[in-house]
């Protein structure tokens, strides 16, 4: 079964991965962006895509963006705020499915798949990012109509991820002693590919909707170690300093404050649940969770 799908989000750096997928699958694509012109080239050569300038956001764009659709995906997120109350997360992982879900019931769109978060959670969530991205989930789920599909992965890598991207380039910038906050911290790395895969899997099947899966790569690793296997990739040597957690949370408090907000109190509070799955439902989705050390070496290496 194919058909028209909109990806919000589908311009990022997972989006164009399952875009990727559902072409190749025999799907059109509609894909709404902010900035068309300044669109990634793997997304801007995609066949059967249409690119549209939208602000999905406003009510009645985004029930023009997915008018016509047989099924959105939901890709939306943040991993900080511009300020510290909440807010910011609220707009993007709350206002924005509810929407979402309030347009799919006008236009009889029954099916969506979404982008969650491992220890996504309304209540015990200890960051404002878990905390709204668990009430998404909950919101999504609970509407009425709509088959729901919502993945949590943990931290997501391949070419062009965030991670260890982000801490390639801290530890060429940092000669010798690299400090690190939250060393301890412990994930479990899902491959993009893996993840992309998961949501094309899940399109069609009837099993899996109205389910939550939890995402993880095959092993877990304390952040200290993924930085210091981040900086033998890149064929640097440095000395990881784990910082106390005292330390850490000062520094975040400092780097509220910094433009970009390269590390946040937010963030830190999203370390206290270790991101790691107690079922990898990779494995129920029939899709064998990638090494990192098979992927991450081709793209970081000099």
């Amino acid at each position: 079964m194919t058909g028209r799908i909109t990806i919000l989000g589908g311009s990022g750096f997972v989006g164009r991965r399952i875009a990727n997928r559902l072409v190749s699958a025999g799907y059109s694509l509609r894909i709404p962006t902010r900035d068309v012109d300044n669109l990634h080239p793997d997304i801007r050569v995609l066949p059967d895509t249409e690119l549209l300038q939208a602000d999905i956001h406003d009510p009645e764009a985004l029930l023009n963006v997915i008018a016509g659709s047989r099924a959105v995906i939901n890709l939306v997120g943040i991993l900080n705020e511009k300020g510290r109350d909440g807010s910011g997360f609220r707009h993007a992982h709350v206002d924005l499915p509810r929407k979402l879900l309030q347009a799919c019931q006008a236009l009889g769109i029954r099916r969506i798949l979404h982008m969650s978060a491992l220890n996504a959670d309304p209540v015990k969530g200890p960051s404002h990012y878990l905390k709204s991205k668990g009430e998404a989930e909950d919101l999504l789920h609970a509407g009425e109509g709509i088959s729901v599909t919502s993945f949590r992965p943990s931290v997501i890598f391949g070419p062009g991820d965030d991670f260890f991207n982000r801490f390639a380039g801290l530890l060429r910038i940092t000669p010798g002693l690299f400090p690190l906050a939250c060393a301890d911290a412990r994930f479990a790395p899902v491959y993009v590919g893996d993840v992309a895969e998961a949501f094309v899997r899940s399109l069609n099947d009837s099993a899996y909707f109205g389910k939550r899966f939890d995402l993880c790569g095959p092993r877990e690793y304390s952040l200290a170690e993924l930085v210091r296997y981040t900086a033998r990739c890149c064929g640097l040597q440095r000395i990881i300093l784990p910082l106390p957690d005292a330390v850490s949370r000062i520094q975040a408090a400092v780097f509220d404050f910094i433009p970009g907000k390269p590390f946040s109190t937010d963030n830190y509070l999203s370390t206290k649940i270790d991101s790691i799955c107690k079922c990898n439902d990779l494995r129920t989705l029939g899709i064998l969770p990638t090494a990192l050390e098979g992927v991450v070496p081709n793209y970081l290496r000099i």
